[in-house]
């Protein structure tokens, strides 16, 4: 049988893959991306014709197709698939999927083929997007290391080699570290405060184990509900310090390859001549630099404290008011807790009442029509394509007004022990222009969100149907793509950027007439009565201070270690990134503490969100802005809908995010939209 990664294929065959397959595959597609990078390098004998777009930019996008594909399918299997035999073939080749990708910008015959190319009459005449693609392309190689020396060329490969094993071991050590703790409990007296969906989830995990009681972990449909609603302490204390502490034990231990991801990347801006690695990633994203992107964490933080405090003394009088003036302070792992009774108290609201209310059919199919209405789109699902589990489904998205199909996507909603954490969104095919019209593209969405049993169907709450949202959105930003240059297409945009797409999309979980889409009782299918409604949106903005505070912490520690941080003077990273935590923290952090250690969104891979945190915060202020459009003209809205559609989701990179932004809005952002949504703007 044919190796099934040696041949592209939309309708990807998860059912014929297999460990054994890697190694062969990838080695081969390698060879054959440097055969023709070498055709695109050559000289030019004398007098022949100059170099054109074709031969020379568009093979370059091109160049990769087939390992891109290839290692992208592998990679997506091993975060949700994994097994040690696939974990050790990826393993293998990572190292020299790297070293090719990272010696494309440094090969000096493709450097002289891209400037040659940029000096022809048809290059200098360019316009539109490919003008920004080579534009893009040479500053990209500068930023690369193109213009370096033949020694630092090879520092720098060996930079990028080791910083993409290192991380790919973080990833592993987050992912085993996450399933190696568990905690059963046998009383059901201990049980008391938590919710019927987590009880019976707990009981079908211990079933599922062959144990006896109720079984819960650090996944997030686990821990998230025992830290919320538990009565025991001494439990959720356990539960805190476990998961604050993930992968810093053991042959598990992420601390020391922080330390070594952060130098490496420190290495990597000093060999490029940058001041920082902040300087080096930032450049070629809005915010620019990393000065910049501090200001803007540091204008967000002055305009959010005083509502954080003032949050913060409510919580504490109101524990005092429940267990009476000597009430112990509140501990890291109480805040949530008593977050929730408060927030009952106050509004006589309690979001696992809302649970019925989303049962994931209901809230997909819901979804689907909502932006079927907005954004002229269908997606419907279709049957029997494999995939890599049972529980995994396939859609198709067309264009409403002539069946065009647009792209098509995975969706693999549950949490198993062989999947990472989290939710994420990735593209296993961007789409191209063809005679006949566009390629569809092809992607997937993952979470990791409340499973049905046997009886009930996956009801979530509405933070998890938030989550649907939100990857849909990047889903759409990819499957909506209309750019002819597969590098420019999509979410291949700038990262401060690319969450507008994601976040505006979590705007209708908040909308009544939306919700009349998506929300339906389980057992009744009625909607969400108005009074729980009203209490909903009433508790919509409660400690909204805190949770804005959050994300700012996480942005500041993060450009932190990556502008400030000095192992000689600072010390340990993981002790220095709690000190600076607990300067945005409400309550003590204890001195073990090393969620930095398990922070895959900055050290799972060789860039990721690294210095780039801020992005998310940066981007709310643009998708709270932009949504003020949908409200003024109408949720549904079909004319801003396919406005938005083809400003935004339809033009990738292929123009400025900024004109983008103007092109949509008529106007630069505006971050009072963010602070009036949150409840935050004073005066």
């Amino acid at each position: 049988m044919p190796n099934p990664l040696l041949s592209i294929d939309f309708n990807i065959p998860f059912d014929l893959i297999r460990p054994e397959h890697v190694e062969p595959a990838i080695r081969q597609l390698i060879a054959e991306s440097g055969l023709r990078l070498e055709e695109i390098a050559a000289g030019r004998a004398p007098g022949s014709p100059p170099r054109t777009f074709t031969d020379t930019m568009l093979a370059l996008d091109q160049m990769t197709d087939g390992l891109d594909w290839a290692i992208g399918v592998v990679r997506h299997l091993e975060g949700v698939a994994t097994c040690p035999e696939l974990r050790a073939a990826y393993n293998a080749v990572q190292p020299e999927v790297s070293a090719f990708y990272a010696g494309i910008p440094i090969h000096a015959g493709l450097w002289n083929t891209v400037q040659d190319f940029a000096a022809t009459d048809q290059a200098k005449a360019l316009t539109g997007p490919r003008k920004r693609f080579l534009v893009k392309t040479i500053d990209s190689f500068r930023r690369q290391g193109a213009m370096l020396d033949p020694d630092q060329k090879r520092r720098l490969e060996e930079i990028d080699v080791a910083l993409a094993t290192v991380t790919t071991k973080v990833s592993e050590n987050v992912l085993d570290s996450t399933n190696q703790f568990e905690y059963v409990i046998t009383d059901p007296a201990r049980l008391v405060g938590l919710p019927p969906t987590a009880i019976e989830a707990a009981r079908r995990s211990a079933e599922g184990k062959g144990v006896e009681g109720w079984r819960f972990t650090l996944q997030a449909p686990s821990y998230v509900p025992l830290m919320t609603y538990l009565d025991d302490a001494l439990v959720r204390e356990k539960f805190y310090r476990a998961h604050t502490t993930r992968a810093t034990a053991g042959e598990h231990d992420n601390r020391g390859l922080i330390a070594r991801i952060l130098e490496l990347r420190r290495a990597r801006a000093t060999l490029l001549s940058f001041k920082d690695f902040s300087d080096l990633v930032l450049e070629d994203r809005m915010a620019h630099d990393g000065a910049s992107a501090q200001s803007f964490l540091d204008g967000l933080r002055e305009r959010t404290q005083a509502s954080f405090e003032r949050e913060n003394r409510e919580l504490t009088a109101f524990r005092r008011s429940l267990e009476g003036p000597d009430a112990l302070d509140l501990a890291p792992w109480d805040v949530a807790y008593y977050t929730e009774k408060q927030r009952a108290a106050l509004y006589d609201f309690d979001e696992e009442v809302l649970r019925p209310y989303f049962p994931l059919e209901r809230v997909t199919e819901g979804m689907f029509e909502i932006f079927r209405r907005a954004f002229g789109i269908r997606v419907s699902e279709k049957t029997g394509v494999p995939a890599w589990d049972s529980a995994v489904k396939f859609y198709e998205i067309r264009d409403e007004r002539d069946a065009t199909l647009l792209g098509a996507f995975y969706a693999d909603w549950y949490p198993r022990e062989n999947k990472r954490d989290g939710a994420w969104m990735d593209a296993f095919l961007t789409g191209a222009p063809t005679p006949a019209g566009f390629d569809p593209h092809l992607g997937l969405i993952c979470g990791n969100l409340t499973a049905p049993s046997v009886d009930k169907p996956a009801l979530l709450t509405h933070r998890e149907v938030e989550t649907i949202f939100h990857e849909f959105g990047h889903l759409l930003h990819h499957c909506l793509s209309r750019v002819e240059i597969r590098s420019l297409a999509g979410t291949n945009v700038a990262w401060d950027f690319v969450e507008l797409p994601s976040q505006i999309m979590e705007n209708w979980c908040w909308e009544r007439p939306a919700l009349d889409l998506f929300a339906g009782h389980c057992k009744t299918g009625e909607t969400i009565p108005d009074d729980l409604f009203q209490k909903m949106k009433r508790a919509k903005t409660f400690r909204s201070a805190n949770a804005q505070m959050r994300q700012i912490s996480l942005g500041c520690v993060d450009l932190a270690l990556h502008r400030q941080y000095s192992p000689e003077t600072d010390g340990d990273c993981i002790a220095y990134s709690r000190r600076l935590l607990e300067s945005f923290s409400s309550v003590p952090i204890p001195p073990e503490h090393a969620m930095i250690a398990s922070f895959t969104h900055l050290f799972g891979s060789p860039v990721g969100y690294g210095a780039g945190y801020y992005s998310y915060k940066w981007a709310e202020v643009l998708d709270a802005d932009a949504f003020t459009r949908f409200k003024a003209g109408g949720v549904f809205s079909r004319e801003v809908g396919l406005e938005f559609r083809e400003r935004i989701l339809a033009k990738g990179d292929s123009e400025d995010p900024a004109e983008l932004y103007r092109g949509f809005m008529g106007r630069d952002p505006d971050a009072n939209a963010l602070l009036e949504r949150n409840g935050l703007l004073v005066g």
